[in-house]
């Protein structure tokens, strides 16, 4: 009987180390066994806690997409009439050219850089459609790297949207930075940032953020966007503008691409990297733009050839129904009026609960300055909250940010502003 267990254990244990070698032999001779499992993104994780926690007062402080009072996604009204019209017309499903159609182009570059701007009217502009804003810095990423006559260098402010480095580097540019964010006034460090573009190598690549920077909302002043333009251009340095955001910041696209346009009133040619998505609502759509401002018509001719060839291997032709509600949108000009009431409405919404968050941590007796969270704008705001306190953010209050201190504004409305100050109070005393 002795024996007999004895056996049966003898071959349950040679059954299990078979099943064992087995399961190493399959992953050892598998494609993918060897891989191993990336880091969750940030920014998903923050929602997916958000999800789970069943606090009816939680708050989802991370989502980068705008939400009206209630907490909800909007779709702009003025995009709802653009959708309506290209149904009616019953328009075909062809592919788009490689750059995009040319209207699609043409209102995207004069959005930018104004309608009576001489570089578009003189075609001194290669514009190309692009899968948002991160197909647009992709693009022009790729174009830097095989064409750019200086260093391979891309310089980013410190700190700049998680995804430009990534999409630099799988560019094939070498990303390095320069000071920006002065986290002792939740501020611009604007001698930092001087004294750093004053040491770049000349013939250079740098980023800067049109409007609200993000993940800051920290923007220079117009008289310090001069001195970096004057900078940039005294050290032979090369601008690449990404403009998120335009009209989404302030209300007012003129206002918003101020730096873009002031640096092209002083000399500067320069990369333009365009998204529709903050300010049409178009998420999901993916219409964004990428431009080349050149030194005459036949230079912008030869670099978009080179561009449509980088495309081509890419993604072949961009997609087509974000572009037509863009261009219905700004090719109408009552429409386009429209657009520009529903862009106003998203970002005074914005600026107001701004206003109101700051005077309620007031009004509470909170003894910190809280000046930046009106200082910053768009739809980030660097809180000054340091790690603890935004766990403790989270924990206690069911508050969800990421841990640097960064909240979306979009995040929050009029019915969870008191609470989010009073959260914010407790864990800053």
């Amino acid at each position: 009987m002795a024996c007999s267990k004895a056996l049966q254990g003898s071959a349950v244990l040679l059954r299990n180390a078979t099943i064992c070698n087995n399961v190493v032999s399959a992953r050892a001779s598998s494609w993918w066994g060897a891989v191993q499992m990336g880091p969750p993104d940030v920014i998903l994780g923050v929602t997916e806690a958000f999800k789970r926690d069943t606090n009816p007062k939680k708050i989802n402080l991370g989502v980068g997409a705008y939400r009206d009072d209630n907490g909800k996604p909007f779709v702009l009204p003025s995009v709802r009439k653009a959708e309506t019209l290209i149904f009616e017309r019953k328009m075909d499903k062809e592919y788009s050219p490689i750059s995009g159609t040319a209207d699609f182009c043409k209102h995207s570059i004069q959005l930018a850089l104004g309608e009576d701007s001489q570089h578009v009217a003189n075609g001194h502009n290669a514009t190309v459609q692009a899968i948002s804003g991160t197909g647009a810095l992709r693009v022009g990423g790729a174009y830097l790297a095989s064409f750019f006559p200086g260093a391979k260098d891309i310089y980013l402010p410190t700190p700049s949207w998680g995804n430009h480095g990534p999409i630099f580097r799988h560019s094939g540019l070498n990303v390095k930075a320069y000071r920006y964010y002065d986290p002792s006034t939740c501020g611009f460090d604007f001698k930092g940032a001087l004294e750093d573009l004053s040491k770049i190598p000349e013939r250079s690549i740098v980023l800067l953020h049109a409007c609200a920077h993000n993940p800051t909302g920290v923007d220079p002043r117009p008289e310090q966007w001069a001195e970096m333009s004057a900078l940039v251009k005294k050290r032979n340095l090369f601008p690449f503008f990404d403009m998120a955001y335009q009209g989404f910041a302030s209300g007012d696209v003129a206002k918003d691409a101020f730096a873009v346009r002031a640096f092209l009133k002083d000399g500067h040619q320069m990369a333009l990297a365009q998204s529709f998505a903050k300010n049409m609502g178009l998420y999901g759509e993916r219409a964004g733009a990428f431009s080349l401002i050149c030194g005459d018509k036949d230079e912008a001719a030869r670099t978009m050839s080179q561009i449509k060839i980088l495309i081509r291997p890419m993604y072949s032709n961009p997609p087509i129904n974000g572009a037509r509600l863009v261009t219905e949108i700004l090719g109408d000009a009552s429409l386009r009026q429209e657009w520009l009431g529903d862009v106003k409405l998203m970002a005074d919404r914005i600026i107001s609960v701004r206003s109101t968050l700051q005077n309620n941590l007031k009004k509470l007796g909170s003894t910190r300055n809280w000046q930046h969270i009106t200082d910053q704008i768009g739809m980030f705001c660097f809180t000054g909250m340091n790690q603890q306190q935004c766990e403790r953010l989270t924990k206690d209050f069911s508050v969800y940010l990421t841990k640097d201190g960064r909240i979306s504004m979009a995040g929050v409305t009029s019915k969870n502003v008191d609470y989010l100050a009073e959260a914010i109070h407790a864990v800053t005393k």
